[in-house]
């Protein structure tokens, strides 16, 4: 109805017009079919593609996460073992120490008592030979001194069988 140029609507605006719900439905199956032909399936493959993609990236994390787990516990593990090793060289390094001074200090006092020894045999042999030398000396002088007095008192004949009697005394004392 037209009333004076204006356009009077018959009904408001919740008023059901079955015309244009047709036209409306039939509008949106179409829009919806071409959306599924040509979007949907497309979209869901993208949608699929990405979610597989996250997926395989999560699993990669995973995987990577235990691999370095591993990776820590080996490294722990080596970590321990070289320290258990070190201990065991420092160990022995010390017992090696130890033995080595024991035989040094015994190596020293072995030497030592030698040295003494040597010198001990040394000191009696220079008493020995210092012994010999005063009894040489002694007996040499014993005789200059008998034969000053004897040169006084008695001939060359007498003299002579004096010293070779002395001579046949030292000879057989000093063996």
């Amino acid at each position: 109805m037209l009333t004076s140029g204006i356009i009077v609507l018959s009904g408001g605006l919740l008023d059901p017009n079955p015309g244009l719900i047709f036209w409306t439905t039939v509008t949106f199956v179409i829009v919806l079919f071409i959306l599924k032909k040509f979007t949907w399936v497309p979209m869901l493959n993208a949608l699929e593609e990405r979610e597989k993609g996250i997926q395989d990236s999560i699993d990669r994390a995973h995987t990577a996460k235990e691999d370095a787990e591993e990776v820590l516990r080996k490294n722990k593990a080596l970590l321990a073992k070289a320290d258990s090793e070190a201990e065991k060289i420092v160990r022995e390094g010390k017992e090696y120490g130890d033995k080595l001074r024991a035989e040094i200090t015994e190596k020293a006092q072995t030497e030592a008592a030698k040295m003494i020894a040597s010198a001990k045999d040394e000191i009696e042999q220079e008493k020995r030979r210092a012994l010999m030398e005063l009894r040489t000396e002694v007996a040499d002088l014993a005789v200059k001194g008998a034969e000053k007095i004897i040169m006084a008192n008695l001939d060359a004949e007498k003299q002579k069988k004096i010293v070779d009697s002395m001579i046949q005394d030292l000879s057989q004392n000093r063996n």
